[in-house]
């Protein structure tokens, strides 16, 4: 049973790192042509004083191209893969928290954020996607090395 999977291993790295390095890179690109709104869908989950939340919203779209990148043309895979993984695991902690407290907001995990209608909120699929995301990350920390990338 074990063969098969370290037969199949590397090409699921490989898959793991386009699919999660994929969303880091196209949420960081819409992100990034626009930083005053990035800054305020930080700012919309009310967890962080206002400049902390503004520098984040900020350098957030960068970190996720560069961790993205990474992952796509697979160099520093294992580390970019904590990176990416924690990053997601701390946006599940965000929208749980703001779920929890009753906001309304948008995630702005792929540009937009702010306030929303309570009917437009969009909570449960964004955390499931989330989990789905860190599970990637945490999977290709333990198996960085697969088909296509750079690290060697």
């Amino acid at each position: 049973m074990l063969s098969k999977f370290y037969k199949v291993q590397p090409w699921l790295t490989l898959l793991s790192r386009l699919v999660l390095g994929g969303v880091l890179l196209a949420a960081g690109a819409l992100k990034v042509g626009n930083p005053q709104k990035s800054a305020m869908a930080v700012r919309a989950y009310e967890v962080l004083p206002i400049n902390i939340a503004n520098f984040l919203g900020y350098v957030l779209p960068w970190m996720e191209v560069g961790v993205g990148t990474l992952l796509i043309i697979g160099v520093g895979v294992k580390i970019s893969a904590a990176i990416g993984g924690f990053t997601m695991f701390v946006f599940i902690i965000a929208i749980s928290q703001a779920w929890a407290r009753g906001l309304s907001i948008d995630c702005g995990c792929f540009g937009g954020g702010g306030a929303v209608e309570p009917g437009e909120t969009k909570y449960l699929s964004e955390i499931l996607r989330d989990i789905g995301l860190t599970m990637l990350g945490i999977y290709l920390y333990r198996f960085p090395k697969g088909r296509f990338g750079l690290d060697k």
